[in-house]
Order: structure tokens, then C-alpha cells, then sequence
């Protein structure tokens, strides 16, 4: 069968597929700052390990937290400058479902 004789039905792309996050250009700079988080963690369970003063422990989780905050601070504004504009450009319920899902990450930012 020749491929104009085929009946069967295309298989639809998925409305994403052509759709980026907002993150993308960036992504190597997330990897790294991830990479750095990830070793300040396994420098938190060495300082316990060896059991080192608790206020020295505590100064590093505050750092930890801090550097977790920045990246979903980050994340979020990539989120909001892309995704979230795009979909709104776009209008419609995606619109309102974007605005919605951001509202949402927010306050469990600010919960967290």
C-alpha cells in the first residue's frame, strides 16, 4: 500500500510538542546550581556524621534552604515570563487554568 492509499487515521501531536518551558535556556545554569545544592546536602550529612556543632549545622541548612528558595524563585519567574504569558496570549481556559497553577505555586512557596 502506498502511503496516499492509507486509511488510517494520523496520530495527532501532542499539543505540547512544540512547546518549550520556560526554564530551557537556562537549564545548564539550573544543573549547576542543583549540582552545588546537592553537594551542600551530602556536606550537611558529613557535618553530622562528624558530629559537628549544632549552630554550624544549622548555618548550612539555612544556607541549603536558601539556595533551594532562589532556584524555585527563579523557576517561578521563568514560569510566569513564558509559560504563563504565552498562555495568556493564547486566551481562553489555558488562560485562566496557567494564572491558576501559578497562584497555586506561590502559596505553597510562601507555606513553605
Amino acid at each position: 500500500m502506498t502511503q496516499t492509499e492509507d486509511t488510517s487515521p494520523a496520530t495527532p501531536e501532542p499539543a505540547t510538542s512544540d512547546h518549550t518551558h520556560g526554564y530551557i535556556s537556562d537549564k545548564a545554569r539550573y544543573l549547576a546550581r542543583l549540582k552545588r545544592i546537592e553537594g551542600q546536602a551530602r556536606g550537611i550529612h558529613r557535618m553530622i556524621d562528624e558530629d559537628t556543632y549544632c549552630i554550624d549545622i544549622l548555618t548550612q541548612i539555612s544556607a541549603l534552604t536558601s539556595a533551594l528558595e532562589n532556584v524555585a524563585l527563579a523557576l517561578l519567574d521563568d514560569h510566569l515570563k513564558h509559560c504563563v504569558v504565552d498562555a495568556a496570549r493564547a486566551g481562553g481556559p489555558e488562560a485562566q487554568a496557567k494564572i491558576d497553577e501559578a497562584s497555586a505555586a506561590i502559596a505553597r512557596l510562601v507555606k513553605s
